[in-house]
């Protein structure tokens, strides 16, 4: 087991959260179910807690009621090898409610915030030459989803 996992608040979609975030990602799966019994404070058989992997890495997901929702200061980075990995991650995670926001990062339909980059980014924002480097930032910056081909061409333009 890994010492450190990651542990995400749901109100009551936990385990819709988990099974969808494993369809995702290759080397996925739920580990394990944890219900409310009798005794509540969940209704009896719903899901407690849900622990599963996304592409080996652990979390938890937790129905912990309305009290706390996800911000922006914490997101999940996810590192893609090519453009069609980007498209494909950033179309199921905005579908059914998700929304897009700048630079790679979106929220999905349960307010969890990802950055959704391509390997090539940060190679491009650190061009050794400067002129080339904030030619792709200024590109950057006016991007929702990350378009790689476009930050190329803005690196070759300066």
């Amino acid at each position: 087991m890994q010492k450190i996992t990651t542990y995400l608040w749901f109100d009551n979609q936990a385990e819709e959260a988990a099974t969808f975030y494993s369809s995702l990602f290759a080397d996925s799966r739920i580990l394990e179910v944890q219900r409310y019994g009798e005794a509540g404070p969940g209704p009896a058989g719903t899901a407690m807690t849900v622990s599963f992997e996304l592409s080996g890495q652990r979390f938890v997901a937790l129905n912990g009621g309305p009290e706390f929702t996800f911000t922006e200061a914490i997101s999940l980075y996810v590192d893609c090898e090519t453009q069609e990995e980007v498209d494909e991650l950033w179309a199921r995670l905005t579908a059914d409610g998700g929304q897009e926001s700048q630079c790679g990062w979106l929220k999905d339909r349960w307010g969890l915030s990802w950055q959704i980059i391509p390997r090539q980014l940060p190679e491009l924002l650190g061009h050794p030459d400067p002129a080339k480097a904030q030619q792709v930032m200024k590109a950057m910056l006016g991007m929702h989803k990350i378009d790689l081909q476009a930050l190329r061409e803005a690196a070759g333009s300066a």
